[in-house]
Protein backbone atom coordinates (compact mmCIF):
# COMPACT_ATOMS: atom_id res chain seq x y z
CA UNK A 1 0.00 0.00 0.00
CA UNK A 2 3.34 2.18 0.10
CA UNK A 3 2.85 2.94 -3.49
CA UNK A 4 -0.38 5.05 -2.73
CA UNK A 5 1.76 7.91 -1.09
CA UNK A 6 3.99 8.84 -3.93
CA UNK A 7 3.08 11.32 -6.23
CA UNK A 8 3.76 10.36 -9.70
CA UNK A 9 1.19 7.03 -8.62
CA UNK A 10 -1.84 8.81 -7.64
CA UNK A 11 -1.36 11.28 -10.73
CA UNK A 12 -1.69 7.91 -12.50
CA UNK A 13 -4.40 6.67 -10.68
CA UNK A 14 -6.49 9.98 -10.84
CA UNK A 15 -5.45 10.03 -14.26
CA UNK A 16 -7.22 6.71 -15.22
CA UNK A 17 -10.36 7.91 -13.81
CA UNK A 18 -10.61 11.14 -15.38
CA UNK A 19 -10.01 9.72 -18.60
CA UNK A 20 -11.73 6.27 -18.32
CA UNK A 21 -15.29 8.53 -18.38
CA UNK A 22 -13.81 10.54 -21.06
CA UNK A 23 -12.88 7.69 -23.13
CA UNK A 24 -16.08 5.93 -22.63
CA UNK A 25 -18.62 8.48 -23.37
CA UNK A 26 -16.62 8.96 -26.32
CA UNK A 27 -16.16 5.11 -27.50
CA UNK A 28 -19.97 4.91 -26.80
CA UNK A 29 -20.56 7.33 -29.40
CA UNK A 30 -17.90 5.72 -31.65
CA UNK A 31 -19.10 2.08 -31.64
CA UNK A 32 -22.91 3.18 -32.48
CA UNK A 33 -21.58 5.56 -35.27
CA UNK A 34 -19.24 2.77 -36.09
CA UNK A 35 -16.23 5.05 -36.54
CA UNK A 36 -13.19 2.89 -35.26
CA UNK A 37 -11.49 3.21 -38.50
CA UNK A 38 -11.36 7.31 -37.94
CA UNK A 39 -9.63 6.94 -34.49
CA UNK A 40 -7.54 5.20 -36.01
CA UNK A 41 -6.80 7.43 -38.76
CA UNK A 42 -6.71 10.65 -36.33
CA UNK A 43 -4.93 8.39 -33.80
CA UNK A 44 -1.63 7.51 -36.53
CA UNK A 45 -2.12 10.90 -37.61
CA UNK A 46 -1.14 12.11 -34.37
CA UNK A 47 2.23 11.18 -35.26
CA UNK A 48 2.38 13.84 -37.84
CA UNK A 49 2.33 16.72 -35.32
CA UNK A 50 4.83 14.64 -33.01
CA UNK A 51 7.61 14.59 -35.58
CA UNK A 52 6.89 18.22 -36.39
CA UNK A 53 7.02 19.27 -32.86
CA UNK A 54 10.21 17.45 -31.70
CA UNK A 55 11.46 18.86 -35.23
CA UNK A 56 10.72 22.37 -34.13
CA UNK A 57 11.42 22.45 -30.93
CA UNK A 58 7.97 23.01 -29.78
CA UNK A 59 5.44 20.65 -27.49
CA UNK A 60 5.03 17.65 -29.29
CA UNK A 61 1.52 17.18 -27.69
CA UNK A 62 0.18 20.25 -28.76
CA UNK A 63 1.83 20.22 -32.28
CA UNK A 64 0.25 16.35 -32.00
CA UNK A 65 -3.38 18.03 -30.64
CA UNK A 66 -3.42 20.91 -33.74
CA UNK A 67 -2.20 17.64 -36.35
CA UNK A 68 -5.23 15.65 -35.27
CA UNK A 69 -7.60 18.20 -35.31
CA UNK A 70 -7.02 19.13 -38.60
CA UNK A 71 -6.90 15.32 -40.03
CA UNK A 72 -10.35 15.14 -38.26
CA UNK A 73 -11.58 17.88 -40.12
CA UNK A 74 -10.30 17.03 -43.30
CA UNK A 75 -11.75 13.81 -43.54
CA UNK A 76 -15.18 15.69 -42.80
CA UNK A 77 -14.30 18.02 -45.84
CA UNK A 78 -13.37 15.80 -48.09
CA UNK A 79 -16.66 13.49 -47.06
CA UNK A 80 -19.17 15.89 -47.05
CA UNK A 81 -17.80 18.90 -49.74
CA UNK A 82 -16.41 16.58 -52.23
CA UNK A 83 -18.07 13.52 -52.28
CA UNK A 84 -14.68 10.92 -51.34
CA UNK A 85 -15.62 7.50 -49.69
CA UNK A 86 -15.08 8.39 -45.98
CA UNK A 87 -12.34 5.43 -45.93
CA UNK A 88 -10.91 6.92 -48.38
CA UNK A 89 -10.60 9.99 -46.51
CA UNK A 90 -9.02 8.76 -43.67
CA UNK A 91 -6.70 6.61 -45.20
CA UNK A 92 -5.20 9.48 -46.89
CA UNK A 93 -4.85 11.53 -43.28
CA UNK A 94 -3.49 8.09 -41.64
CA UNK A 95 -0.80 7.70 -44.33
CA UNK A 96 -0.24 11.45 -44.68
CA UNK A 97 0.36 12.07 -41.11
CA UNK A 98 2.71 8.82 -40.31
CA UNK A 99 4.62 9.90 -43.62
CA UNK A 100 5.21 13.79 -42.07
CA UNK A 101 5.88 11.92 -38.63
CA UNK A 102 8.54 9.66 -40.00
CA UNK A 103 10.18 12.50 -41.99
CA UNK A 104 10.68 14.84 -39.39
CA UNK A 105 11.87 12.10 -36.45
CA UNK A 106 14.34 11.16 -38.93
CA UNK A 107 15.45 14.91 -39.63
CA UNK A 108 15.72 15.94 -35.88
CA UNK A 109 19.18 15.97 -34.62
CA UNK A 110 20.03 13.33 -32.14
CA UNK A 111 18.24 10.83 -30.29
CA UNK A 112 13.99 11.43 -29.51
CA UNK A 113 14.04 9.90 -25.65
CA UNK A 114 10.08 10.84 -25.83
CA UNK A 115 8.96 9.25 -28.58
CA UNK A 116 8.00 5.87 -26.70
CA UNK A 117 6.33 6.87 -23.85
CA UNK A 118 3.94 8.22 -27.03
CA UNK A 119 3.90 4.85 -28.94
CA UNK A 120 3.54 3.01 -26.16
CA UNK A 121 2.66 4.87 -22.98
CA UNK A 122 4.11 5.91 -19.89
CA UNK A 123 0.69 6.29 -17.70
CA UNK A 124 3.33 6.99 -14.57
CA UNK A 125 4.65 10.01 -16.11
CA UNK A 126 1.15 12.10 -15.78
CA UNK A 127 1.48 15.88 -14.41
CA UNK A 128 -0.71 18.29 -12.58
CA UNK A 129 -1.06 19.85 -15.97
CA UNK A 130 -2.00 16.61 -17.80
CA UNK A 131 -4.95 15.84 -15.03
CA UNK A 132 -5.81 19.71 -15.52
CA UNK A 133 -6.08 18.91 -19.12
CA UNK A 134 -7.89 15.93 -18.76
CA UNK A 135 -10.60 17.31 -16.41
CA UNK A 136 -11.80 20.38 -18.04
CA UNK A 137 -12.56 18.77 -21.53
CA UNK A 138 -14.03 16.18 -19.98
CA UNK A 139 -16.34 18.55 -17.72
CA UNK A 140 -16.83 20.76 -21.11
CA UNK A 141 -17.53 17.60 -22.93
CA UNK A 142 -20.18 16.29 -20.71
CA UNK A 143 -21.78 19.25 -20.40
CA UNK A 144 -21.95 19.29 -24.08
CA UNK A 145 -22.98 15.76 -24.66
CA UNK A 146 -26.12 15.55 -22.01
CA UNK A 147 -27.19 19.20 -22.58
CA UNK A 148 -27.65 18.11 -26.79
CA UNK A 149 -28.46 14.19 -25.86
CA UNK A 150 -31.19 14.09 -28.33
CA UNK A 151 -29.73 16.29 -30.99
CA UNK A 152 -26.42 13.95 -31.28
CA UNK A 153 -28.37 10.75 -31.21
CA UNK A 154 -30.42 12.26 -33.89
CA UNK A 155 -27.57 12.75 -36.34
CA UNK A 156 -25.85 9.97 -35.40
CA UNK A 157 -28.33 7.61 -36.29
CA UNK A 158 -30.48 9.25 -38.66
CA UNK A 159 -28.70 11.92 -40.46
CA UNK A 160 -30.94 12.63 -43.69
CA UNK A 161 -33.80 12.52 -41.52
CA UNK A 162 -32.43 15.12 -39.48
CA UNK A 163 -31.41 17.30 -42.05
CA UNK A 164 -34.75 17.47 -43.03
CA UNK A 165 -36.36 18.13 -39.29
CA UNK A 166 -33.69 21.39 -40.09
CA UNK A 167 -31.03 19.96 -37.56
CA UNK A 168 -27.65 21.43 -37.70
CA UNK A 169 -26.16 17.74 -38.41
CA UNK A 170 -22.59 19.49 -40.01
CA UNK A 171 -21.96 21.19 -36.84
CA UNK A 172 -22.75 18.33 -34.51
CA UNK A 173 -20.96 16.02 -36.42
CA UNK A 174 -18.21 18.44 -36.69
CA UNK A 175 -17.99 18.94 -33.34
CA UNK A 176 -17.97 15.07 -32.19
CA UNK A 177 -15.29 14.69 -34.22
CA UNK A 178 -13.08 16.99 -33.23
CA UNK A 179 -13.62 16.00 -29.57
CA UNK A 180 -12.77 12.89 -31.03
CA UNK A 181 -9.15 14.34 -31.94
CA UNK A 182 -8.65 16.13 -28.62
CA UNK A 183 -9.70 13.05 -27.22
CA UNK A 184 -7.09 11.08 -28.69
CA UNK A 185 -4.28 13.49 -27.96
CA UNK A 186 -5.25 13.56 -24.49
CA UNK A 187 -4.67 9.94 -24.21
CA UNK A 188 -1.83 9.18 -25.98
CA UNK A 189 0.76 9.51 -23.01
CA UNK A 190 -1.80 7.80 -21.25
CA UNK A 191 -1.96 4.30 -23.06
CA UNK A 192 0.18 5.43 -26.57
CA UNK A 193 -0.91 5.41 -29.82
CA UNK A 194 -0.61 1.71 -30.19
CA UNK A 195 -3.10 0.74 -27.85
CA UNK A 196 -5.00 3.66 -27.42
CA UNK A 197 -7.78 2.29 -29.50
CA UNK A 198 -8.35 -0.49 -27.15
CA UNK A 199 -9.79 1.95 -24.36
CA UNK A 200 -12.00 3.34 -26.74
CA UNK A 201 -12.96 0.10 -28.36
CA UNK A 202 -13.32 -2.61 -25.58
CA UNK A 203 -15.25 -1.02 -22.46
CA UNK A 204 -18.02 -0.78 -25.18
CA UNK A 205 -17.82 -4.11 -26.27
CA UNK A 206 -18.14 -5.36 -22.57
CA UNK A 207 -21.30 -3.23 -22.46
CA UNK A 208 -23.01 -4.44 -25.77
CA UNK A 209 -23.12 -7.93 -23.96
CA UNK A 210 -25.70 -6.49 -21.18
CA UNK A 211 -27.36 -3.46 -22.99
CA UNK A 212 -28.11 -1.76 -26.72
CA UNK A 213 -29.38 0.92 -25.19
CA UNK A 214 -26.98 4.06 -25.10
CA UNK A 215 -26.97 5.61 -21.95
CA UNK A 216 -26.63 2.32 -19.73
CA UNK A 217 -24.43 1.29 -22.42
CA UNK A 218 -22.65 4.31 -21.52
CA UNK A 219 -22.60 4.00 -17.68
CA UNK A 220 -21.63 0.23 -18.18
CA UNK A 221 -18.75 1.63 -19.99
CA UNK A 222 -17.76 3.84 -17.42
CA UNK A 223 -17.77 1.53 -15.16
CA UNK A 224 -15.48 -1.44 -16.66
CA UNK A 225 -13.09 1.51 -18.49
CA UNK A 226 -12.57 2.73 -14.66
CA UNK A 227 -11.91 -0.32 -12.81
CA UNK A 228 -9.75 -2.20 -15.86
CA UNK A 229 -7.97 0.93 -16.05
CA UNK A 230 -7.25 1.31 -12.02
CA UNK A 231 -6.79 -2.88 -11.71
CA UNK A 232 -4.56 -2.67 -14.78
CA UNK A 233 -2.03 0.16 -12.84
CA UNK A 234 -2.16 -1.83 -9.63
CA UNK A 235 -1.55 -5.32 -10.91
CA UNK A 236 1.52 -3.26 -13.50
CA UNK A 237 3.08 -2.06 -10.02
CA UNK A 238 2.91 -5.77 -8.77
CA UNK A 239 4.27 -7.35 -11.57
CA UNK A 240 6.55 -4.64 -12.76
CA UNK A 241 5.27 -5.07 -16.45
CA UNK A 242 4.29 -1.60 -18.00
CA UNK A 243 0.70 -0.54 -17.28
CA UNK A 244 -0.51 0.18 -20.35
CA UNK A 245 -0.14 -3.48 -21.36
CA UNK A 246 -2.28 -4.61 -18.04
CA UNK A 247 -5.01 -1.91 -18.83
CA UNK A 248 -5.55 -4.23 -22.00
CA UNK A 249 -4.90 -7.44 -20.77
CA UNK A 250 -7.69 -5.87 -18.16
CA UNK A 251 -10.14 -5.16 -20.34
CA UNK A 252 -9.88 -8.49 -22.52
CA UNK A 253 -10.71 -10.62 -19.48
CA UNK A 254 -13.39 -8.28 -18.39
CA UNK A 255 -14.98 -8.62 -22.05
CA UNK A 256 -14.27 -13.05 -21.80
CA UNK A 257 -16.30 -12.73 -18.43
CA UNK A 258 -18.59 -11.04 -19.52
CA UNK A 259 -19.99 -13.48 -22.27
CA UNK A 260 -19.09 -16.39 -19.89
CA UNK A 261 -21.77 -14.36 -17.45
CA UNK A 262 -23.94 -13.83 -20.57
CA UNK A 263 -23.83 -17.47 -21.79
CA UNK A 264 -24.83 -19.04 -17.80
CA UNK A 265 -27.66 -16.93 -17.62
CA UNK A 266 -28.99 -18.07 -21.14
Amino acid sequence: MEIFQYTFFQNALLGVVIVSVMSAMIGTYIITRRLMFITGGVTHACFGGLGIGYYLGLSPVVMAGIFAVLSSLGVEWLTVKHRVREDSAISVMWALGMAVGTLFIFLTPGYVPELNSFLFGNILTITKGDLLAFAIFTVIFVIFFFSCYRLIVSCAFDRDFARTMGQPVTLINTIMTVAIAVCVVLTIRLIGIMLLMSLLSMPQMVAEVFTNRLKPMIAVSVFVSMVCSVLGLIFSYVLGVPASAMIVLSLVVAYVAARVIKKCNN
